[in-house]
């Protein structure tokens, strides 16, 4: 595959969990009676991996996540030479769909981009009042947790077919437990295009939102390579 076409393929892909995912956040979930609230927009997070991994899978991978791409290049299945042009790719996509969001959102009247436009935070900017604690440790665990399900449902042992199914799902498990503390990133594309409408505190905040998925995720790459060739010699 071109890597035209895999750069192309992973910032459409970023852009729609963007749009999808945080254009849930922002435009249906406390919409009046009708709102989808945290379930909903957990389920729309998922849901927008679950198609573009069906969508561009075969293309790029559908990493849409520079914490994703960094993590399956520590577990031995990226090469190098693709790490830095995905995650540029994938930022530029984050950017796109939050600008895409804010032209939709902006639309209506007494649209205000500093009530948070569905950026991450902690303390005072948790939805929660989580703190800078409890929002480290979360991102970390959950972009752990998220790699770990990835690399195993994309096993070769794996079925194949089964794959997007458990990684959408498991972003939607992800989000329901850690909206109320971070609004959930464990994605560092997703929480710079949106941050970067909102400015302020959430861009002063952002250096959190790519440390710690980044942490978990290359964590989890290490451990699952060591683990996958322990499982291997044993069989």
């Amino acid at each position: 595959m071109l890597m035209r076409n895999k750069l192309i393929a992973e910032f459409i892909g970023t852009l729609w969990l963007v749009l999808g995912g945080c254009g849930s956040a922002v435009l249906a979930a406390g919409f009046p009676d009708v709102g989808i609230g945290l379930l909903g927009v957990s389920l729309a997070f998922g849901l927008t991996v679950l198609t573009m991994a069906y969508a561009i899978g075969h293309i790029s991978g559908c990493h849409l996540n520079p914490a994703v791409t960094l993590g399956l290049w520590s577990s031995g299945r990226m090469p190098t030479c693709e790490v830095f042009p995905y995650i540029i790719s994938q930022v530029l996509g984050g950017i796109a769909g939050a600008a895409i969001l804010y032209l939709i959102a902006s639309g209506q009247a007494g649209f205000d981009v500093s009530a948070g436009f569905a950026s991450n935070g902690y303390a005072e900017h948790s939805p929660g009042g989580y703190s800078l604690q409890a929002a480290l440790t979360t991102e970390v665990v959950m972009t752990f947790m998220f790699l770990f399900i990835i690399l195993g449902a994309t096993h070769e042992r794996a079925p194949a077919a089964m794959a997007p199914l458990a990684i959408g799902m498991a972003l939607t498990l992800i989000h329901l437990i850690s909206i109320p503390v971070t609004n959930t990133s464990v994605n560092p594309a997703r929480s710079t295009g949106v941050a970067l409408f909102v400015g302020d505190w959430a861009v002063k905040q952002l250096w959190l939102f790519w440390v710690a998925p980044i942490a978990g995720a290359m964590a989890a790459g290490f451990l699952y390579r060591c683990f996958g060739q322990s499982s291997a010699n044993s069989n």
